[in-house]
């Protein structure tokens, strides 16, 4: 059963364009480096700009419980502290785990 792990996350504005880009070319590329994930998506979410920041989801497929609990074991510790370090102060994020019952 494919798993769906998502983090929503909402970056401060002044920074927003920096950190999407550090994203988008360091930090998502070191998550799928990690063989864990089968794709992603990174969306942004509409209407949700406002004074706290600007809303983003990243979401990572993951073929089955036991590829995702070794990326939980194995590396998702020192992704998030590298995120946290950069980006201190500036977002707040939560994570979702979900299961995909059927895909199109």
């Amino acid at each position: 059963m494919k798993l769906l792990y998502n983090v929503t996350i909402k970056v401060e504005s002044d920074i927003h364009h920096e950190w999407l880009e550090w994203m988008k070319t360091v930090h998502i590329p070191d998550v799928m480096a990690t063989n864990c994930f089968e794709s992603y998506r990174l969306t942004r979410i509409l209407g949700d700009d406002d004074e706290h920041g600007v809303g983003f989801a990243i979401q990572y497929v993951a073929p089955d419980d036991d590829t995702f609990d070794r990326y939980q074991t194995n590396f998702a510790k020192a992704l998030q502290k590298e995120h946290a370090d950069k980006y201190q102060n500036k977002y707040v994020a939560f994570r979702t785990l979900m299961q995909i019952e059927s895909e199109g």
